[in-house]
């Protein structure tokens, strides 16, 4: 398996295409999912938990009881 950082760039970016705008800067990126995907998936938890990162905490018993709550029963 090849270390991500060794890789030439050309073989690093398939399955990325960026979109520019007039000037030329790069401004969107597209990524082939089926190639990328475990990555992407990584990447958005990144996002998703630095985003919550000053949220406050809820406590795991009171997480539980609203979680039964909303459930149905079975049998």
């Amino acid at each position: 398996m090849k270390n991500m950082f060794t890789l030439k760039a050309e073989e690093a970016m398939t399955g990325i295409q960026y979109l520019t705008n007039e000037e030329g800067r790069k401004v969107a990126v597209q990524i082939d999912l089926k190639k990328h995907g475990a990555i992407w998936e990584d990447f958005w938890d990144g996002l998703v938990s630095e985003s919550r990162r000053k949220e406050k905490g809820v406590p795991y018993e009171q997480y539980r009881a609203a979680r039964l709550k909303r459930t149905r029963p079975r049998g």
